[in-house]
C-alpha cells in the first residue's frame, strides 16, 4: 500500500488567515494527503503570508529555512498576501518552489502534480482586480474556537494600507452558506466561533456577485443568533463607523454573541485621521465605546492604534494617549507604523524617526498593560462563563472569559473544551485571573 503524502502549514498574520488555511489543509486531506505538524517530516510546507507589518515579511525567509531543515528535499508553496502583493519576491527565495496569488491560492492541489522541486519559483498570481469571487473559509480541528470567514476584501482606501492590494473588493459569503458553516462547525463539538474578514461590518456587500448590500451585519449577526448548537460567538475587530448602535443593542441581549468588541481606532487625533483617510473622526469611536458600557458595562473592548504615521508630532502622539488613557477600554494592540510598497503614505513627507516610533510605541503598550489590568481587576469577584483550552502549562490550564478575561485553573482535563462557571478570585503572577470553579450555579 501506498504511503500517504504529507503536508504541513505555517500561518502568519491575521484570524482571517488561520481560517483560510484550514480550509486549505482540507483541500489537501480530500486529495489524500496527510496533514501533519510543520515540525514533522513532510512532502509539502505551505506558507500562508500575511504583508500587513515588516516582521511577517521578514519571518517568511527563516520559516523556509526551518522546513528545508526538516526536509531539503520538501516542495515549499507559498500563498496569501504577501504571495499575491510581491511574487516573484518570494519566488526567488532559495527552495521555494510555488507561489500563489489571491486567485488560486485555494487551487493549490491543482498545481501540485509534480513535488519535484524548481531551480526557480513558479508563480501564478492575477491582476487583484480579478480576485471578484468568494470563497467560504472556516477553521476546525485547530483550536478551541474555530474562525468563521464571513467577508473578504475591502473597499476602503487608509493610505498605509496594502490589503484591498492583496485582497480586492469588499464581498461577502452568502447568508444562507454563512449559517450552514456555523451549523457544521457547532456539530464539531466547538463550543466558540469567532467572525471574520477583511471588514466584517461591511458585510453583505457583493453577497451575490453585485456591489449593493443583500444583507447588513445586523442581519448576519441576527441570522447566526438563531442557529441551535452554537454555543459562543464572537465578532473579530469591526471599523467603528461600520459598529452600529443597532447591533451594539443586539449584542448586549443577544443569546449567543459575547461581550466583547475588537475596534480599529488607528488615531486619537482627527488630524492624523484624515491623513490616514479613514471614515471617521474621533468623536464617532466615543460614541460606540459610551454606547457599549451603557448597555454591557462589563463587556471588554480592544482598541488598534498604529504610532508614528507621517506627520504625527508629538502633539498628536500625546493627543492619541491622552484620548485612549480617559477612554474606558480593556486593552491595545499597539502597531509601530512601517512604509509599504504602493500605498500614499510611503510617499508622504513628515517621516517619523524610527527611535521616535518605538518610544511612542514603547509607551501605549506600558498604557495597554496598565488598561488591561484594571480592567481584570474590575472583573474580580465576578462570575463568569469560561471556556477552557487543552494545553497543560505547568500545572495549570488557561482559557478566556465570554467578556475575554484571560483566566487560570489548575489543570483538570475534563474541563478541557468546555463552558464552566467560574468566579474570577485575584490576579496571578503571570497577569491572568485565578478562577474558581463555581459548581452551585
Amino acid at each position: 500500500m501506498e504511503n500517504k503524502k504529507k503536508v504541513a502549514f505555517y500561518t502568519l498574520g491575521c484570524k482571517l488567515n488561520f481560517s483560510e488555511t484550514s480550509t486549505i489543509a482540507r483541500s489537501f486531506e480530500g486529495e489524500g494527503f496527510e496533514r501533519v505538524d510543520f515540525e514533522e517530516l513532510a512532502d509539502v510546507y505551505v506558507i500562508n503570508t500575511c504583508s500587513v507589518t515588516d516582521n511577517a515579511d521578514k519571518q517568511f525567509k527563516q520559516i523556509v529555512k526551518k522546513a528545508l531543515k526538516i526536509n531539503d528535499k520538501a516542495f515549499v508553496a507559498a500563498v496569501g498576501c504577501y504571495a499575491q502583493l510581491k511574487p516573484e519576491e518570494l519566488a526567488s527565495v532559495d527552495g521555494v518552489d510555488l507561489v500563489l496569488g489571491a486567485t488560486e491560492k485555494f487551487k493549490i492541489t491543482d498545481y501540485l502534480n509534480d513535488l519535484t522541486k524548481n531551480e526557480q519559483g513558479e508563480v501564478h498570481s492575477c491582476e487583484i482586480a480579478d480576485a471578484d469571487f468568494y470563497v467560504g473559509s472556516y477553521s476546525i480541528g485547530d483550536r478551541t474556537r474555530a474562525f468563521l470567514k464571513v467577508q473578504d476584501g475591502c473597499d476602503y482606501k487608509c493610505t498605509y494600507c496594502t490589503i484591498p492590494l492583496a485582497r480586492g473588493i469588499s464581498r461577502s459569503d452568502a447568508l444562507e452558506n454563512v449559517l450552514h458553516n456555523a451549523a457544521e462547525i457547532s456539530k464539531q463539538g466547538i463550543k466558540e466561533i469567532v467572525l471574520t474578514g477583511v471588514n466584517i461590518g461591511d458585510y453583505g456587500k457583493g453577497e451575490f456577485g453585485n456591489k449593493k448590500h443583500e444583507h447588513t451585519f445586523l442581519d448576519l449577526v441576527q441570522a447566526l443568533d438563531k442557529v441551535e448548537g452554537i454555543e459562543r460567538l464572537r465578532i473579530s475587530s469591526i471599523e467603528p463607523n461600520l459598529l452600529k448602535n443597532e447591533t451594539i443593542d443586539f449584542v448586549a441581549q443577544s443569546r449567543t454573541f459575547v461581550p466583547h468588541f475588537h475596534i480599529p481606532l488607528q488615531s486619537g487625533s482627527n488630524d492624523i485621521l484624515k491623513l490616514m483617510k479613514r471614515r471617521y473622526l474621533r468623536e464617532v469611536y466615543i460614541d460606540r465605546v459610551e454606547n457599549i458600557r451603557k448597555v454591557m458595562p462589563h463587556a471588554c473592548i480592544g482598541v488598534d492604534v498604529i504610532v508614528g504615521f507621517p506627520g504625527e508630532t508629538d502633539e498628536h502622539f500625546l493627543e492619541t494617549y491622552h484620548f485612549l488613557n480617559d477612554l474606558d477600554i480593556s486593552y491595545l494592540h499597539v502597531f509601530t507604523y512601517s512604509e509599504r510598497d504602493n500605498t500614499e503614505a510611503a510617499e508622504m513627507g513628515n517621516v517619523v524617526p524610527m527611535n521616535v516610533r518605538n518610544k511612542r510605541s514603547k509607551m501605549l503598550r506600558g498604557l495597554s498593560v496598565k488598561k488591561r489590568r484594571a480592567f481584570y481587576e474590575s472583573q474580580i469577584g465576578t462570575t463568569r462563563t469560561a471556556l477552557f483550552e487543552g494545553e497543560n502549562k505547568e500545572g495549570y490550564m488557561y482559557g478566556f472569559t465570554e467578556n475575554y478575561v484571560k483566566i487560570k485553573t489548575p489543570w483538570n482535563p475534563e474541563l478541557v473544551n468546555q463552558l464552566c462557571l467560574v468566579e474570577l478570585s485575584h490576579i496571578d503572577d503571570d497577569g491572568s485571573v485565578k478562577a474558581v470553579m463555581n459548581y452551585e450555579l
